[in-house]
């Protein structure tokens, strides 16, 4: 009977869980959607109590499969989301979507209050983001809701109370605390000084090491559970286990994130005025980061192009690297005012009359993506980078891929594929624990030079 481990990894739309055996390979998985539900002010959201009862209805199902031996438990999921429980445990609040708009009234008064958006933005690697700043969520709830916020016991970031759920034990963990939450304060390594001040600290569990696991049982079975971690960070961590060079990986996706685990230089005011942020790792070290958001540029933009050129939205997975195209329009500069925002690309201004068929307008768009896309990689990239590491959907664009290599000529580029990223590493973060078998890095990432 093979030992396995379950991960929860919670998506904003997608709810996955597997079972991963000793090799990591998936011996089961089952994936779910729940229907939104609604805060008090209407705004949707995750629906925590749905959430809960099918997390704990899994469990139950995995002890009854006589096919699997379960070891461990660990969770991954979202950041920037808080759930509030009472002095009994009780789930007192929704749990609030990071995309609901915050006051502004009440975001002037918080940073005049500590120092300004820049130094407190600098000082906590947090961009000024409103309810994606999890920290300012409870400030929100203190300085809005009063009555909720004197309930309010324990405040645990959604891994940590996925954790609760099963071990009943609150923690807080450092990947999820140091995702752009505000309540960091990186140079100094502890929480910033606002969270004691506004009495937000009491509220905060103890933090609990991301590797390590709690002794816990389960109708008298006894398991290892871990405290969950920040899902950004656990994708992260199948390349720190593989790699000990120094790399970058950029996430591709929505978001392009690149990311630095080695690069342990402070944030800048520069840097944090062109999307840099900091993360924290599953050993506690920052890991520096840069966001651009070119997946959405490119989903706007394959559109315009479908309707231009009469063809279906993805017509561009077709289109083969064709360097002749390349070379015909690689110089073909525009310039565009404040372009260093990094927010769009060159492409939104031009002319698609100019360009005679659908492969040579997509050669543009990918050129002029890659331009944003070196701009943002040098912001965390170091003359000690050895590889360049693309995962998700860009990954398999071989017109992205062609042009990144050429764009870092002293870098190794790599496209990379590890299956369910996110969950393995939530799995590979405890290995030591659960895991009788040596880390098969080999079997973990597939990798493709360019």
């Amino acid at each position: 009977m093979p030992s396995v481990i379950a991960i929860f990894d919670i998506g904003k739309t997608n709810k996955k869980f597997f079972l991963f055996d000793e090799d990591y390979q998936i011996v089961f998985e089952q994936l779910q959607q729940f229907p939104e539900t609604v805060d008090e002010d209407g705004f949707p959201c995750d629906d925590v109590h749905a959430l809960s009862a099918w997390i704990n209805a899994s469990i139950q199902d995995i002890l009854a499969m006589p096919a699997f031996e379960l070891k461990a438990i660990n969770f991954s999921a979202y950041g920037a989301s808080f759930v509030h429980l009472d002095a009994a445990g009780n789930v007192v609040a929704p749990l609030y979507n990071y995309l609901k708009p915050f006051d502004e009234k009440l975001k002037e008064d918080f940073y005049l209050k500590y120092n300004g958006e820049e130094v407190f933005s600098v000082k906590t690697a947090s961009p000024v983001l409103g309810n994606l700043n999890s920290g300012l969520q409870l400030y929100r709830i203190k300085n809005q809701n009063p009555t909720l916020f004197s309930q309010i016991k324990h405040s645990l970031h959604l891994p940590q109370y996925l954790s609760y759920l099963v071990s009943g034990r609150y923690f807080s963990d450092i990947t999820s605390i140091g995702c752009h939450t505000g309540l960091w304060n990186f140079p100094e390594y502890r929480y910033h000084d606002w969270v004691h001040q506004e009495g937000v600290g009491e509220k905060l569990a103890p933090i609990h090491p991301s590797n390590e696991m709690m002794n816990i049982s389960i109708n008298d079975k006894p398991l290892l559970c871990g405290t969950g971690l920040h899902d950004s960070s656990a994708a992260l961590i199948p390349y720190l286990a593989s790699f000990k060079e120094p790399f970058v990986l950029i996430s591709t996706g929505t978001w392009c994130i690149s990311l630095n685990p080695f690069n342990k230089e402070n944030l800048t005011t520069t840097e944090l005025k062109e999307d840099c942020l900091c993360y924290i790792d599953y050993h506690g070290n920052p890991v520096k980061a840069a966001r651009l958001f070119a997946g959405n540029e490119h989903e706007i933009q394959t559109k315009r192009l479908a309707a231009q050129y009469n063809v279906a939205n993805d017509y561009y997975k077709t289109v083969a690297y064709q360097p002749e195209i390349i070379a015909k329009y690689q110089n073909n500069n525009i310039q565009i005012s404040q372009q260093s925002t990094l927010k769009t690309s060159p492409f939104e201004h031009r002319n698609l009359e100019d360009y005679p068929s659908y492969e040579e307008a997509y050669h543009q768009l990918i050129i002029d993506i890659i331009q944003l896309q070196v701009t943002s990689t040098n912001l965390v990239l170091q003359h000690t980078t050895k590889k360049l590491f693309v995962d998700g959907g860009f990954s398999k664009n071989p017109i992205y891929m062609n042009l990144l290599s050429a764009a870092f000529p002293r870098v190794e580029v790599y496209s990379t594929y590890v299956a369910q990223a996110t969950a393995i590493g939530a799995a590979i973060a405890v290995h030591k624990q659960w895991n009788t078998q040596t880390l098969p890095l080999e079997k973990t990432i597939q990798l493709k030079r360019f």
